[in-house]
């Protein structure tokens, strides 16, 4: 059986957090806009294979962040109480977000192209991208912390 203390669960969720941060620049960047490009006839297979092949990826690195960042919140490192209370917040938030506007509007255009639900992905696909951001910077200071003690 694996024992986890606090220093692997900062690992995992520094892990996590920096793999969705690369991951949802690269949908931010290439893989949304280009939805517009796909053509109305193909675009629902198009959308409905970016969903089949996306899970697999983002999901369990969701899962790992939003654990691992929840472990942290309620045993913290000392000295990183409040750093990590807000880590596992944003966590939270990402998940409300992703399943609250981005699932819903990719069930929609999974049915359909509309240019209304597409320009509302991306844009409201920007906070997911900067609060994913953000979650690498303060667990990149945590971590330059610790190793600074």
């Amino acid at each position: 059986m694996w024992a986890f203390d606090q220093n692997t669960v900062l690992l995992i969720c520094c892990f996590a957090t920096m793999a969705m941060t690369g991951l949802i620049w690269l949908i931010q960047l290439v893989q949304y806009p280009l939805f517009s490009r796909v053509g109305r006839s193909a675009f629902v297979e198009y959308e409905r294979e970016h969903c089949q092949r996306i899970t697999p990826l983002v999901f369990p690195l969701m899962l790992a962040e939003l654990a691992s960042s929840i472990w942290l919140a309620f045993s913290p490192i000392a000295g990183f109480e409040r750093h990590l209370l807000l880590g596992a917040v944003l966590s939270v938030s990402l998940w409300v977000c992703t399943f609250l506007v981005q699932v819903p509007l990719h069930n929609r255009l999974c049915r359909d192209f509309c240019d209304r639900d597409h320009r509302y992905l991306v844009l409201s696909n920007w906070l997911r991208t900067a609060v994913w951001s953000g979650r690498s910077l303060l667990m990149l200071m945590i971590l330059r912390d610790l190793l600074s003690r």
